[in-house]
């Protein structure tokens, strides 16, 4: 797919169509995610999706501190506007797709805000599961299949990606469609594409927007959806639209946007399959480590079959070897201390979408709940304070400082300080499990 990063939205509700509609969620629950094509361990973080980086929070407009200074900044976002218009026409946007386009968008601050304020998300994993897999928003999934089987089993038939899981990913995204973003796109990319940390890539995303309207697809100001710019019921960024949008009602549209699910739908699982999702492949399953276990072989690049993995003494929560459903890793998303999954090459697929390890277990896990499947056995390690921003930095540093290799000073727990904190973890003489814990900071303040 295209090189997209990933995100997350602001509010719309609105009722879903039909009889007995369910109770609402609050709003979607991803967590913050960066580009890194090869999550792995306790916290992962992964590499391309539909939508761009965002954070979880809704975006209320607020009233510019400094009005004249307001003023100035939106004149000078107009000028850059009209050369960004001249730009786009040379490069085959039609001046009238560009006038419609813009007309009226103004320099939005409340969108810059939230673009820059994005460091201080943090919730450890079972809080965020418990909120992917609510008893409510397994509710309104099961409601939500009732509603919607009909075309929900077309799609499965026509993509072979399991309804429940498109309808994870749906509930996810905008629960189930009541909040899939009111903000006016057009305004959104070009503010950030103007004033934003990543003007390339919004760039990028503000001509794939105006491709968009240049098909007829949707109305400039009918294209709406989060601060970011993500769209529709299950939030498509516009280059990724491009790319893996389908017609599934065949109106002549690839709708995403109206309150018919249907095409949203359709492009999620013509998405999923086109990034080799396996039909009757689980995501993951739960499974029982022995005393002992390697924490080191923990990662998502030593990979081999179930069988190969019970020979070591793992089993399926009954006691069982795992059943063959191919090469599988195994993940401790809370260390040692939490429980243990055998995922598989759909884990991966998931990751397209949004390149964490907490939004591919909210998918997976809510999917297997509307199922019909029950709760995670092993318990989690709840009570346990998360690491704050400032004390995450404060990791990363010490491990620099230690020798072990990190490759940004960031705050995020990717892949590369996971590695950091198994080598610190192994050169101290302790479980190598990765997680980024409170006692992993004490023990390198102690050294």
């Amino acid at each position: 797919m295209l090189t997209v990063l990933t995100p997350l939205l602001a509010g719309l509700w609105i009722a879903l169509s039909g009889p007995a509609a369910a109770s609402p969620v609050a709003q979607s629950p991803r967590p913050e995610a960066r580009p890194s094509p090869q999550a792995t361990g306790a916290t992962g973080v992964i590499a391309t999706s539909p939508r761009p980086i965002e954070r979880p929070a809704t975006l209320k407009a607020q009233p510019p501190a400094n009005t004249a200074s307001m003023g100035a900044k939106d004149r000078a976002f107009q000028g850059w506007l009209a050369r960004y218009q001249a730009q786009v026409v040379a490069k085959g946007i039609r001046p009238d797709v560009a006038q419609a386009a813009f007309s009226g968008i103004r320099y939005n601050a409340s969108i810059v805000k939230n673009d820059r304020n994005q460091a201080e998300f943090k919730r450890q994993i079972w809080d965020y599961l418990d909120s992917a897999a609510s008893p409510v928003r397994v509710k309104n999934g099961k409601a939500a299949l009732a509603r919607h089987g009909r075309i929900l089993t077309q799609i499965e038939r026509a993509y072979g990606v399991e309804k429940e899981v498109v309808l994870a990913v749906w509930g996810m995204e905008t629960a189930y469609g009541e909040r899939r973003g009111t903000l006016d796109v057009i305004e959104a990319l070009a503010t950030l594409a103007y004033d934003g940390r990543r003007g390339a890539f919004f760039e990028k995303q503000l001509f794939a927007a105006l491709q968009i309207l240049q098909s007829g697809d949707v109305s400039p100001r009918a294209m709406k959806g989060s601060w970011a710019g993500a769209m529709g019921h299950t939030q498509f960024i516009p280059t990724s639209y491009l790319a893996y949008a389908v017609d599934f009602t065949g109106d002549g549209k690839r709708d995403i946007w109206s309150d018919d699910p249907t095409d949203a739908l359709a492009s999620t699982a013509a998405y999923l399959q086109r990034h080799g999702w396996q039909k009757g492949q689980p995501w993951g399953i739960e499974v029982r480590l022995p005393a002992g276990f390697d924490a080191n072989l923990a990662s998502r690049k030593i990979k081999r079959s179930p069988a190969q993995w019970a020979q070591m003494g793992i089993t399926d929560m009954a006691g069982r070897a795992p059943r063959n459903h191919g090469p599988a890793s195994i993940l401790l998303p809370a260390g040692l201390k939490g429980p243990a999954f055998m995922i598989f090459d759909n884990f991966t697929v998931i990751t397209r979408y949004n390149n964490s390890t907490a939004y591919v277990m909210g998918v997976g896990h809510l999917s297997d709940r509307i199922k019909g499947g029950g709760e995670f056995v092993a318990p989690w390690p709840r009570g346990y304070a998360a690491l704050s921003y400032d004390e995450r930095l404060e990791m990363q540093r010490r491990l620099q400082q230690r020798g072990f290799a990190v490759e940004k000073i960031d705050g995020i727990i990717g892949p590369n300080t996971v590695a950091a904190i198994r080598a610190f973890q192994t050169a101290a003489g302790v479980a190598p499990d990765g997680f980024p814990s409170q006692d992993v900071l004490k023990l390198l303040r102690a050294r």
